[in-house]
């Protein structure tokens, strides 16, 4: 019999037992005592009256809290037990799988409830005491649904696989041009064309504007003296707008500007306008800070103590300090990280953040051409050498990962419904409310 099987037995026992109990002592009293009363078996657990009832009331009060219609009780309590039948079938399939969350991973995800509340997890803690629910039950909450989504990610998300042409076919679409694209807040200038400015005279102002602008003459001065639009004498300021509500006039104009650039006068029947990128925020530009860095690793093994680890680390700097040409000789000759030895320690360009902590403040701190003091890491003592920096623009790497973590996520919606019909089709599911 299995873990689960146990566990059922046992509860089984235990709500005859209680019923036993209840209905020895009843004979003994006036009033009859309800029962607490297996309502779902499904596969190897079962779920009993008293826990639908207790989820039941909680959802129920988090509904009138919120303001929202309750449903019929009938209504509701089917719609609960659903939700509690398929809780237990997915931690059932999370058990057999051998997913676990740890009491560390639990503390973490409360502490980061806590920090988006702006309390403190002591505090959190206070606060869901006073409002009357216990903090074991809410850590015990919060731990089925961290493996739950571990169950999700490691089935559902297994199935989704997205290949660069799904990314490209994506980055053209609409909704990739409006999602991926910056906010923008744009300054304007319009040289209207009226009853007292033809067509040339209005081209005319509007290129010496344009030249003005190029000489780096203050904007929002120059809108307060030529602009007719709505917004002059805020400087032709028109805020914050997304791609999408960007005027069609300019929209595909603003669309290939980076910020502080200046377009062209655009030419519209009510005159000419002239649009500058104030600023931009969000979108996928990004400018990365590499480091071109050298390392030689050595660690501890079976042949090798961690005394004399530190020895031939300390030796190896010592030949490094008298000459740094030996660099690529001794990574070959001494390092035990087989992918950059043959490199002669070579790590090519590294982008911040994908060195383990020690490594990455070494490396953020050492002057090109300097040989580090030996450091320890989880992988062993090392020495590097930064070689170059550089400052690279990694705009369409980040527009291509945002893309692909967009399209995952849909297609993980998809399959999840699939996943879980599937799942609920598959287990013993017996309701007896």
């Amino acid at each position: 019999m299995s873990i689960m099987s146990n566990r059922f037995t046992l509860r089984l026992h235990h709500a005859l037992l209680v019923g036993l109990m209840l209905t020895l002592s009843g004979s003994l009293l006036a009033a009859p005592t309800p029962l607490d009363r297996v309502v779902a078996v499904v596969d190897d657990d079962i779920i009993m009256e008293s826990e639908l009832v207790e989820r039941a009331a909680s959802i129920r009060m988090r509904m009138r809290e919120q303001n929202t219609q309750l449903p019929p009780t009938d209504v509701l309590m089917s719609q609960v037990l659903e939700r509690m039948i398929m809780e237990s079938i997915e931690l059932q399939l999370a058990e057999k799988a051998g997913i676990r969350v740890n009491d560390n991973q639990l503390n973490d995800t409360l502490a980061n409830i806590a920090r988006q509340n702006n309390m403190t997890t002591e505090a959190f803690r206070e606060t869901v005491l006073s409002e009357g629910m216990s903090w074991p039950a809410l850590r015990d909450q919060v731990r089925r649904e961290l493996t739950v989504n571990q169950l999700r990610q490691r089935r559902v998300g297994g199935r989704i696989q997205i290949t660069d042409q799904d990314v490209n076919n994506f980055l053209n679409s609409e909704i990739a041009k409006t999602n991926l694209a910056p906010d923008y807040r744009l300054g304007h200038i319009l040289i209207a064309i009226d009853d007292g400015t033809s067509p040339q005279v209005a081209e005319e102002t509007a290129l010496l504007v344009y030249q003005k602008l190029q000489q780096n003459q203050d904007f929002a001065a120059l809108a307060a003296q030529y602009s007719s639009g709505e917004t002059a004498l805020s400087g032709g300021d028109l805020g914050w707008r997304k791609a999408a509500q960007l005027p069609t006039l300019f929209s595909d104009t603003v669309l290939e500007m980076k910020q502080g650039e200046v377009s062209n006068p655009i030419r519209s029947a009510s005159g000419f306008h002239i649009i500058k990128v104030l600023e931009l925020r969000g979108g996928t530009e990004q400018i990365v800070q590499q480091t071109k860095t050298r390392h030689i690793l050595v660690k501890p093994n079976e042949i090798r103590s961690e005394q004399e680890t530190l020895k031939l680390i300390n030796d190896i700097h010592e030949q490094l300090e008298k000459d740094s040409d030996q660099f690529e000789t001794l990574a070959k000759t001494y390092s035990d990280d087989p992918g950059s030895a043959l490199q002669g320690g070579d790590l090519g360009w590294v982008n911040p953040g994908s060195m383990v902590p020690e490594f990455e403040e070494r490396m953020q701190k050492a002057e090109i051409g300097a040989i580090s003091e030996p450091f320890r890491s989880n992988f062993g003592w090392h020495v590097l050498q930064v070689t170059e920096r550089r400052s690279q623009d990694m705009s369409e790497e980040f527009r291509r990962g945002r893309a692909r973590q967009m399209l995952q996520k849909r297609r993980f919606d998809e399959e999840l419904d699939g996943w879980l019909r599937e799942t609920r089709q598959n287990a013993y599911v017996e309701i007896k409310l």
